[in-house]
């Protein structure tokens, strides 16, 4: 089982990037990555997102240590990201529950890339349909103080 730490090393290793070079496709220090690396600190809000786009690997992979497979889950990111720049972190973190809730539903069946992407698209829209009409419904929240 291998740490964040480990994780981020070895996939920077893996494509052959210095820590400064991963940092600018980030958009943070070569003194981050190397935190990252060394400390197991975890990124904050959508950084953790661009660092595993940058490293080619899933964002589940990076910060469950549990996780194994460089790639599990990889399929949800373009979903999870369209949430959040639509609707905000909130949303973005109710859709990878959503999508990952339901991956048990093809638990012990194989579906092709051409079905998951349906699956996920569909469960998205619906996602955002219900948003669009909960906002039009009742407006948008107040932020309490």
């Amino acid at each position: 089982m291998k740490t964040f730490s480990e994780k981020i090393k070895e996939a920077r290793e893996g494509l052959k990037l210095n820590q400064q070079q991963l940092g600018e496709l980030v958009g943070v220090s070569k003194r981050s990555i190397a935190a990252y690396e060394t400390t197991d600190t975890k990124p904050r809000g959508n950084i953790a997102s661009k660092l595993a786009g940058a490293l080619q690997v899933s964002v589940d992979y990076l910060l469950n240590d549990e996780i194994t497979d460089p790639k599990y889950g990889i399929e949800k990111a373009p979903y999870v990201e369209e949430a959040r720049e639509r609707l905000g972190p909130k949303a973005a973190r109710e859709m990878d529950t959503l999508l990952e809730q339901n991956v048990a539903l093809f638990a012990g069946g194989e579906l092709d890339q051409e079905a998951k992407d349906a699956f996920f698209e569909a469960v998205m829209k619906a996602y955002l349909k219900c948003k669009d009409d909960a906002r039009k419904t009742y407006g948008r929240k107040k932020k309490e103080d």
